[in-house]
C-alpha cells in the first residue's frame, strides 16, 4: 500500500501550495484510523521540501510518478519516497529515497552497517541510511514478482538534507563501502548530484505506472523460516535483515566474537511480538556463528519446531550434528557444562520451565542453566506468549538468574511486524478484539491487507484452508485445546477427538506426527494446537475457538473449566487460591489464542463455538451478519 501517489507535476503543486502535509495527514488518518504526531508531519514538511526542490531542479518530466510512504510487502516497513520514470530506452526504473534529518553520526567498528546517531532524543545505534535503502530495495525485489519480471530497475539512495559532509566523514568510512555503491547518499550541498542521479534515470515520464506495479504486483510466495532453514545454514542470506532486526544481529554477533575471548558472561534478551522476526534472527545468527567457528545452539522447550527444522535439514547435515544444533531446554541440567558453548540463543523463552525431565523433577531452573551453561546466553521472549502453567520465562526472571551468576545483561526489541502481512495493526486489533490490552485498533480496517476470515460453518472454514493448502502445502488448522485426545484412536483419522455436534464436524488431534505436523503432505486433515504450531509459521491458519472463550455481559469471558481433560497446560490450576487461579487461566487462554491467530503470514479464518463471540467479532470487523471479512487473495 502507498498512502500518496500523484505525478510529479500534482506533487510540486501540492507542495507549493503548502498542502501536503495536511494531505499526507489526512490521508494516513482516512486509511489508518490513527493520528500522525507533529513530529513526524514536520519531519514529512522538512524533508518532502527539500526532496521537492531537487525533484523540480532535476528536470524530470512531468508525468513521473512520487509515491511517498510505500509499504514494503510482507513486512511493516515503508519507504519514504520513490520517484518513477522510464530511461531513455523506455525502461521502467524506480528510485528509492530514504530521507533523513541527522545532523551526525559516527562510525560502529566491528558491526556490518551500523552507524550510531542521535535519534528519538538520545543517540542509539542504527543502520546505515544505505544499508536501510539497499535493503529495503533487496525485500522489494525478493517479493514482488513484477519488479523481476517486468525488468524494473530499482535504485535505492539516501537523501541526509541537514547534514554536512566533512573530510574522512565517519558514513562515508570504508567499513560502509559495501553498501554506499549500491546506495550512495547525498548530504546537504549535494543538491546537484542527487539532481543528476535522477536525471540519469527519468528520460520519460511513466505517467506513475511503474508504481502501479510496485503497489499492485504479483507478489512472490513468503518465505518460511522451515523452507529456507537448509539453505541459510549452508551461508545463504535468505532474509534481508531490516532495520531493527540488522541493529540487533550485529550487537549479538559482536557480543558473541568478544564473549569467545574474553572473561565474564554476558546475557542479552530479545524482546519482540509474534511475527517481529526473533526465531529468523536466532536461526541466522546459529548458522553464522557456526561458520566462524563457535560453538552455539540454538534452544526451544517445544519440540516441534526442532523436529520440523532436523526434517528439512535432513541429507544436507548429519543427525548427530543436528542434534546438537537444535537443543532441548532441558539439556544442560549438569553444572559441570558451565560455559560449554560460546552461544546459547533460546527462542520461545517465554516456554521455559523451572524444572526438565517428564516428571519435571529434573535440574534446577532452565533459565540459570542456560546461562550457566554459556558465556553468551541470548533470549528471545514474548510474554504475552506464555500460554501454560509451566511457562516461567519473563524478562523479570532472567536478569534475576543472570545477575545471580554474574552475568552483565543487556535488553533490546524487535519492533517490526514480518509475519500477518506485516500489519503491527492486525497484531494491534488482535490484542484489543480479545481483551489482552486497550489499543488503538478496536475495529477493523481493510488497510491491514491481511486475509482474515469469519465463518459460520467449521466445514467451510476447513474446505477454505484445505484449497488453500493446495497451493504450497503451507496451511493449517488448529483449535484451542478444549476437546480430549482420545489415546485409542490417536493412528486413526476415522476416529475424531475435536466434534462440533451441531454442524456435524469432526476432525482428529494431529496422528502419530506431533512433532512434524506443520509440514506433513497429508496433515491438512488433522487438527493442531497451542504445542503443535507455536514457533512456526504458515501461510493461512484456520482457528477454531472453543468454548473456553467466550463473548457474555459486554466483555470476553475466559472458562478454563472448557478445557480438555488431556489437555496439561493448565495442569495444578485449581490448586492457586482464588483470584489468582481467574488471573492465571485469563492469560494463559487469551495468549493461547492469539498465538493461533498469529501464525499465518497471509491469513487467519476463524470459527467461534460461542455464537456471541462470532457476533463480537463480526462487529468489530464492522460487517455485522457476514462470514467473509477478507483482504488480498492470492
Amino acid at each position: 500500500m502507498i498512502i500518496y501517489n500523484e505525478t510529479k507535476q500534482v506533487f510540486l503543486d501540492e507542495l507549493d501550495r503548502g498542502v501536503l502535509d495536511e494531505k499526507l495527514y489526512d490521508l494516513v488518518r482516512d486509511r489508518f484510523g490513527r493520528e500522525t504526531p507533529k513530529s513526524e508531519v514536520r519531519a514529512w514538511k522538512n524533508s518532502l521540501i527539500q526532496a521537492g526542490m531537487r525533484i523540480l531542479r532535476s528536470g524530470i518530466p512531468d508525468d513521473c510518478g512520487i509515491a511517498i510512504e510505500y509499504n514494503i510487502p510482507y513486512t511493516s516497513k515503508r519507504v519514504d519516497l520513490i520517484v518513477s520514470g522510464l530511461d531513455r530506452d523506455g525502461r521502467s526504473n524506480a528510485v528509492i529515497i530514504e530521507l533523513k534529518q541527522w545532523e551526525s553520526a559516527e562510525c560502529v567498528p566491528g558491526k556490518d552497517g551500523i552507524v550510531r546517531t542521535f535519534l528519538g532524543g538520545t543517540e542509539r545505534e542504527v543502520a546505515h541510511p544505505s544499508y536501510q535503502a539497499w535493503s529495503y530495495a533487496m525485500a522489494i525485489m525478493d517479493f514482488n514478482a513484477d519488479v523481476q519480471d517486468m525488468g524494473i530497475s530499482l535504485h535505492p539512495c539516501a537523501y541526509l538534507h541537514n547534514y554536512l559532509l566533512a573530510e574522512n566523514d565517519p558514513l562515508t568510512d570504508d567499513i560502509y563501502s559495501r553498501y554506499l555503491s549500491a546506495a550512495p547518499i547525498f548530504t546537504k550541498h549535494d543538491g546537484a548530484v542527487i539532481e543528476g542521479f535522477l536525471s540519469r534515470y527519468m528520460k520519460k515520464g511513466d505517467g506513475r505506472e511503474t508504481i502501479f506495479h510496485l503497489d499492485s504486483g504479483r507478489l512472490r510466495p513468503s518465505k518460511s523460516l522451515q523452507d529456507a532453514l537448509a539453505s541459510m545454514m549452508r551461508g545463504n542470506a535468505e532474509f534481508t535483515l531490516l532495520d531493527t532486526q540488522k541493529v540487533v544481529y550485529e550487537e549479538i554477533l559482536s557480543s558473541a566474537k568478544l564473549a569467545a575471548t574474553s572473561e565474564g558472561k554476558r546475557t542479552i534478551i530479545v524482546k519482540g511480538g509474534p511475527g517481529t522476526g526473533k526465531s529468523v534472527l536466532a536461526i541466522n545468527l546459529l548458522a553464522e556463528l557456526i561458520n566462524l567457528g563457535m560453538s552455539a545452539s540454538y534452544v526451544s522447550k517445544n519440540r516441534a519446531p526442532r523436529e520440523v527444522y532436523k526434517q528439512k535439514l535432513k541429507g544436507s547435515i548429519a543427525r548427530s550434528r543436528v542434534d546438537i544444533l537444535f537443543s532441548g531446554s532441558g539439556s544442560f541440567i549438569d553444572p559441570s557444562c558451565r560455559d560449554r558453548f560460546d552461544v546459547l540463543l533460546a527462542d520461545e523463552a517465554h516456554r521455559l520451565n523451572e524444572k526438565s525431565g517428564l516428571y519435571a523433577n529434573k535440574g534446577e531452573n532452565q533459565i540459570l542453566e542456560i546461562i550457566r551453561a554459556s558465556k553468551l546466553s541470548i533470549f528471545f521472549i514474548d510474554e504475552d506468549q506464555i500460554v501454560t502453567m509451566n511457562d516461567i520465562g519473563s524478562v523479570d526472571e532472567i536478569k534475576r538468574h543472570a545477575e545471580a551468576l554474574g552475568s552483565e545483561v543487556f535488553e533490546t526489541e524487535l519492533d517490526s511486524q514480518f509475519r500477518c502481512s506485516g500489519s503491527d495493526g492486525y497484531i494491534s486489533w488482535l490484542d484489543n478484539m480479545l481483551e489482552i490490552r486497550e489499543t488503538a485498533n478496536p475495529l477493523w480496517d481493510r488497510s491491514y491487507g491481511y486475509d482474515f476470515r469469519l465463518f459460520d460453518d467449521p466445514n467451510e472454514l476447513r474446505e477454505a484452508i484445505i484449497e488453500k493448502n493446495r497451493l504450497s502445502n503451507r496451511s493449517r488448522m488448529v483449535a484451542g485445546y478444549c476437546w480430549n485426545w482420545i489415546k485409542e484412536g490417536k493412528s486413526d483419522s476415522a476416529v475424531h477427538d475435536v466434534v462440533i455436534g451441531e454442524h456435524d464436524f469432526g476432525m482428529s488431534w494431529n496422528l502419530d506426527s506431533t512433532q512434524t505436523w506443520a509440514v506433513d503432505p497429508d496433515s491438512v486433515r488433522e487438527i493442531g494446537c497451542i504445542h503443535t504450531c507455536q514457533g512456526l509459521e504458515f501461510d493461512y491458519v484456520g482457528v477454531i475457538i472453543g468454548p473456553d472463550l467466550r463473548f457474555e455481559d459486554g466483555r470476553i469471558v475466559t472458562d478454563v473449566s472448557k478445557r480438555a481433560r488431556t489437555d496439561q497446560s493448565v495442569r495444578g490450576i485449581g490448586k492457586l487460591p482464588p483470584g489468582e487461579r481467574e488471573r492465571r487461566a485469563d492469560r494463559i487462554i487469551k495468549n493461547t489464542y492469539k498465538v493461533l491467530m498469529s501464525r499465518g503470514m497471509k491469513g487467519c479464518f476463524v470459527y467461534c463455538c460461542d455464537e456471541g463471540l462470532r457476533d463480537r467479532i463480526s462487529f468489530l470487523l464492522g460487517k455485522a451478519g457476514t462470514t467473509d471479512i477478507s483482504g488480498p487473495k492470492d
